[in-house]
């Protein structure tokens, strides 16, 4: 159904199925607050419904669940298919990643009695939104003797939190004549995380003393941070938004509202007649590059290691099999915003409530850098969604000139594959705190499954 509002003539069983469906995803957000914590998540779910890692099984016959994962960033999941993996495999893919500080590796300092950690923005943020929110650090310090502990500050009962502060209204008068882009630099976002001095220290007697709570605590030593990755994300969990409860208020939606919906699709099918794909990227925010982003050969060599276990081990098989294939490329899009008409055309916007939202094309100025979809297989998903009553839209990223965007689609598109953007309309993309409806969530977990079937 195209570009018709949800809530309108659907059943109180489909009402209720929205808000449950709801529910389990704001308790998956609030617990995926980094990519290798969306990782864990979506790992324990494969578990519970049955999927093995791809190592511990000897054949791989129609119906057998299979999931590989990469370096704690990475995993890729599949149900074997009816008929032979060369003919195509229908993928879900979402990234995993979202806008964040990251601590430097040198990050811990003493400023005129305060200690602070320096921070470098990953992916592209709005810096001003950062400060003066309560912060939590998540991450992993990986020591020399090659043992990993995890690290978890600001989000459990009676944890303390951090934050940036920022210059007071009363004393801001130089500062509020700058641009947006400039009023908070990026070498303003460093955290605050302590201002007691260590008893008997006379140099840097703060920054001792946050060194002694994280060696007490962690048992690191100030070096470690050369080898941790800690990631500086807003405190709290997910929450209900809305009088009427019809939206999710959380960090992260980009993209693990479209990480879920596809994970929880192809969790919830059995026996397609085509091999069926989640898999979950990082470094998306970023360019998709290195070995954890979707530019990485790990998801092609996940494709090998299935036809070689099915006696198809060549590179001709490989690509056949890719260009067989069909993919969503599972990203959220820009949701209309009331009080920010003028940045989009209305006719080709996306808006909450009117369910999943397919972009032919993304990119920015004259399309650059965007996939842009085959109209034929636009066709094909236009049945498919019709077919089974799944509610969907299409939209541009804003007006021609005003901005623009790019998924990973481009580079699956580059196998030859069909792929076209598919995601959730987004209030406050790139946000520490971002607004997605629950109708769209849902509609986009059927729309996920449609696609895996069909």
């Amino acid at each position: 159904m195209y570009a018709k509002n949800i809530w309108k003539d659907i059943s109180e069983d489909k009402k209720k199925a929205i808000f449950d469906f709801g529910k389990d995803y704001i308790e998956y957000l609030t617990l995926s607050k980094t990519e290798r914590l969306a990782l864990d998540e979506a790992e324990k779910l494969a578990k519970k419904h049955g999927f093995v890692r791809a190592d511990e099984v000897k054949s791989f016959k129609p119906g057998a669940k299979v999931y590989f994962t990469n370096k704690s960033k990475n995993i890729a999941l599949y149900i074997i298919g009816k008929k032979p993996i060369t003919e195509g495999i229908r993928i879900l893919g979402a990234h995993i990643d979202s806008p964040r500080l990251d601590l430097k590796q040198n990050p811990l300092y003493e400023s005129n009695g305060f200690a602070l950690l320096d921070t470098h923005y990953y992916g592209g943020v709005k810096k001003y939104q950062w400060v003066t929110i309560p912060l939590a650090l998540y991450g992993v310090v990986c020591k020399k003797d090659g043992s990993v502990v995890n690290v978890n500050i600001g989000d459990d009962e009676g944890d303390p939190i951090v934050g940036i502060s920022d210059l007071l209204i009363h004393l801001s008068g130089d500062q509020m004549k700058k641009t947006g882009d400039s009023i908070i630099t990026g070498e303003n976002l460093d955290v605050t995380v302590g201002s007691i001095p260590l008893e008997g220290e006379e140099k840097d007697a703060v920054k001792a003393n946050v060194l002694k709570l994280l060696k007490d605590k962690y048992g690191m030593e100030e070096e470690d941070f050369l080898s941790a990755e800690i990631e500086v994300v807003p405190a709290g969990p997910a929450r209900d938004y809305g009088l009427d409860r019809s939206m999710v208020a959380g960090y992260g939606h980009d993209d693990r509202v479209c990480g879920y919906t596809s994970l929880r699709a192809i969790l919830d099918i059995d026996a397609p007649e085509y091999t069926s794909c989640c898999i979950l990227v990082d470094k998306e925010e970023i360019g998709s590059v290195g070995a954890t982003g979707a530019q990485s050969l790990f998801f092609e060599n996940t494709i090998a290691y299935l036809l070689n276990a099915n006696g198809e081990a060549s590179l001709l098989s490989l690509r056949k099999t890719l260009e067989n294939s069909r993919m969503l490329s599972s990203d959220v899009s820009a949701g209309f915003d009331p009080l920010f008409p003028e940045v989009n055309e209305s006719k080709n916007a996306a808006y909450l409530n009117k369910g999943i939202v397919f972009n032919k094309y993304t990119g920015r100025g004259g399309k650059g850098g965007s996939n842009d979809a085959n109209p034929e297989y636009m066709a094909w998903i236009r049945k498919i969604m019709d077919e089974k009553g799944i509610y969907f839209q299409t939209a541009e990223l804003g007006k021609v000139d005003q901005g623009g965007g790019g998924t990973i689609a481009y580079i699956l598109g580059n196998y030859n594959m069909n792929v076209i953007d598919a995601g959730i309309s987004v209030l406050n993309m790139h946000a520490p705190m971002e607004i997605v409806a629950k109708a769209d969530v849902y509609e986009a977990y059927l729309a996920y499954k449609t696609f895996l079937i069909g």
